[in-house]
């Protein structure tokens, strides 16, 4: 039986074996430099044509499928040349049948890329924070969603090229009904997030940029995927959240529409406080700080106690980051003229009676 393993028992012509090999061989350098120099004449036209447009997203998706689309010109080539030598046909054929679905999901992945960098780069110009704010979000969950899909098509493609994986998709298919089942109960998790995430993408209760509080925290979306989101507060913490959580409950946007908020300041008096110079005051300082955008200044007595006042002064500015600082400032200013005069405005004791007054606490 071992003679079997013995080549020089082999009934092969060797010289007409090596003359086989070195043509194939010939034919697929051949067949290699023609797709290359077909490549290289194909995209210095498509080059020049994107270097004469005034739009950078041609430029962009030229630039991710050029190395994919160089295989696959090599991988028609080889394809061409296998149909005029069947040696090569028999070596490239199984191989080819493998790369094809290969090579166009490397071809769609790129320009799916290449088309999201290239918007995502021309947003980021925009004067309007919220229409930037809306598209990236609506950029970046699609994209994912997009990506996703391709990737999956492409593995399933490129497994049903085996055999034994065809014959098992093909059993699959004939239980259809008791697979769908199975296959739906185990991805449910999974589809409600990428559902939700395009809920989201489409809808747009809250977009990457947003300040949002949720759950007692505040703080920046940064990341919007498919199973969850991310949120910075201002200590950089990140907070991470379930994508379905902010469909199926509430939370606070603070910038939905614009980031022009007004805020409070609480002030809690003595009594025989004398408003009415505080409210000059708070007007003055309020008008001259750098920070007020002058939609909203008011001053209002809130609340009467029996042993205090409760004095709300609200102003508003451009950005919500510019309000917290101008809310910081007026506090501190405030409570520094009335030291100096209004001294006895101030609350001085410090006995708390068990079940006394109620107390009034500042968002």
């Amino acid at each position: 039986m071992f003679e079997d393993l013995d080549p020089t028992t082999w009934d092969i012509d060797w010289n007409v074996l090596a003359y086989d090999v070195t043509l194939s061989a010939l034919i697929v350098a051949v067949a290699v430099i023609i797709a290359y120099l077909v490549y290289r004449a194909v995209f210095h036209v498509i080059s020049r044509i994107t270097r004469v447009s005034e739009s950078n997203v041609d430029d962009e998706i030229v630039g991710r499928i050029r190395a994919p689309i160089k295989w696959s010109f090599i991988a028609i080539a080889v394809t061409l040349a296998a149909q005029f030598d069947a040696s090569l046909g028999l070596l490239w054929e199984p191989l080819a049948q493998f790369l094809r679905p290969a090579l166009l999901g490397w071809i769609a992945y790129n320009a799916v890329k290449g088309f999201t960098a290239a918007l995502e780069a021309r947003i980021e110009i925009s004067d309007d924070p919220v229409s930037m704010r809306s598209r990236r979000t609506r950029i970046a969950v699609l994209s994912r969603v997009l990506t996703f899909g391709i990737i999956v098509i492409t593995v399933g493609l490129m497994l049903f090229t085996i055999p034994s994986v065809r014959t098992i998709g093909t059993t699959m298919l004939a239980s259809a009904g008791l697979a769908a089942l199975a296959i739906g109960a185990a991805a449910q998790p999974a589809l409600k997030s990428l559902i939700a995430g395009l809920q989201i993408a489409l809808t747009e209760p809250l977009r990457i940029g947003d300040l949002v509080k949720v759950d007692g925290d505040a703080g920046r979306v940064e990341e919007i995927r498919m199973s969850f989101i991310t949120v910075r507060t201002w200590d950089e913490r990140v907070i991470i959240v379930p994508t379905s959580r902010f469909l199926d409950a509430s939370f606070e946007n603070w910038s939905r529409e614009n980031e022009k908020l007004s805020g409070p300041v609480m002030l809690h008096l003595d009594p025989i406080t004398n408003v009415a110079p505080i409210r000059a005051e708070f007007e003055r300082f309020v008008q001259a700080h750098e920070l007020f955008d002058g939609r909203h200044m008011a001053l209002l007595m809130t609340e009467a106690y029996p042993e205090s006042i409760e004095l709300r002064l609200s102003v508003s500015a451009n950005t919500i980051g510019e309000l917290w600082q101008l809310r910081c400032d007026l506090r501190e200013h405030m409570l520094k003229w009335i030291r100096e005069n209004q001294e006895q405005a101030l609350i001085r004791h410090r006995l708390e009676v068990p079940k006394g007054h109620p107390k009034a606490g500042e968002p």
